[in-house]
């Protein structure tokens, strides 16, 4: 992720998402751990001045519907509303409070 607003981008994922979020690295970006070995773990990097905030990332959640409740209800806008997917699985795509956009997906059963 950029992001021009490191500490509120990171805030959000993390109470959203129970993430540690960690800044004691010599390049000062917040370090994401996500608390399990599935998936990339990440990072939140400081956006230059002349770009904007950007990421594509979707992360895999047991109940859709309830992460887009949560995410608005912590200031998110619902970019694409929870939708099924072949296969059983659903997915939702919203932007965070800085604009971001990032999506939510069922976690496969």
């Amino acid at each position: 992720m950029l992001s021009k607003q490191l500490d509120d981008t990171a805030n959000f994922y993390t109470e959203l998402f129970g993430w540690s979020v960690d800044a004691n690295n010599p390049m000062n970006y917040r370090q994401i751990d996500t608390g399990t070995k599935e998936g990339i773990q990440g990072g939140i990097w400081p956006a230059p001045p002349e770009a904007t905030s950007f990421v594509q990332l979707f992360i895999e959640v047991d109940d859709v519907a309830k992460y887009v409740g949560e995410a608005t209800r912590l200031g998110a806008r619902v970019f694409i509303p929870p939708t099924p997917l072949p296969e059983g699985k659903a997915m939702a795509v919203m932007l965070d409070p800085q604009g971001m956009s990032f999506g939510v997906c069922r976690r496969k059963k």
